[in-house]
């Protein structure tokens, strides 16, 4: 390792954090927003929920479900949760001029955070035609949409054990998981980011008549920091 690289390492961990904001989560706990030099964080208590250091598996999230959606004229993908829209910023870069994103965010202050002090991060990624933002509770979403959707992607929480809404919990229960099956479109796909393994939704996956594939991928677009798991479960 070259010296400066060491030194722009202690540089950058001397600046200190900036707390540009905060929101409420609906029936659950307090967001925060910090600035560190050029890194942004969203933090829950004490827990980093996102940085925009860690985009890897985020990224991931998207090409690898639409690499599994190849051949789909004009394909629908509804995302749930923009987090820091790494997801949806992948998905905008190598769908079709024909797909169309339906974008489900719950928090209001995470989409003014997006066209505020993260607008250069969004890079004009939510002003893309193909992309409708639906405010609101995204289970609600997939709940009114039968046979509406070539793809779910979910990353509104820290996986399947929900951390930041108990709420949540209901998108990845048995019901939930037969609700979003009836949203998707024959072979469609549900995507699931989170934290680490599971084995027990792993099982809820299969019982509930999907196609199972777990994937450990890197946080970091460079390979290196912590694995997290996504799971592709196909529509049988």
């Amino acid at each position: 390792m070259r010296a400066s690289d060491i030194s722009s390492r202690k540089d950058t961990s001397m600046i200190p954090r900036e707390y540009l904001g905060s929101a409420a989560i609906p029936g659950g706990e307090e967001l925060k927003l910090y600035r560190r030099g050029g890194d942004f964080m969203i933090v829950l208590d004490r827990n980093e929920l996102m940085s925009s250091r860690m985009s890897g598996s985020e990224k991931a999230l998207a090409v690898m479900t639409i690499e599994r959606l190849a051949g789909r004229k004009a394909p629908h993908l509804l995302i749930g949760g923009y987090g820091m829209g790494f997801t949806l910023r992948a998905a905008l870069a190598i769908l079709p001029a024909d797909a169309r994103i339906t974008l489900v965010e719950l928090v209001p202050e995470i989409i003014a955070w997006a066209r505020g002090p993260m607008v250069d991060l969004a890079a004009g990624c939510l002003d893309d035609p193909r992309v409708e933002l639906v405010m609101g509770d995204v289970a609600s979403v997939i709940a009114d949409g039968r046979s509406s959707y070539d793809a779910i992607l979910l990353d509104v929480d820290n996986g399947p054990d929900g951390l930041t809404m108990v709420a949540n919990d209901r998108l990845y229960s048995a019901q939930g998981l037969a609700i979003a099956r009836d949203a998707l479109r024959p072979g469609g796909i549900l995507a699931v980011w989170s934290a680490g393994s599971d084995d027990a939704f792993t099982r809820r996956l299969r019982n509930a008549k999907f196609a199972v594939d777990e994937v450990a991928v890197k946080a970091r677009d460079n390979g290196k920091g912590p694995r997290h798991v996504i799971w592709f479960a196909a529509k049988r």
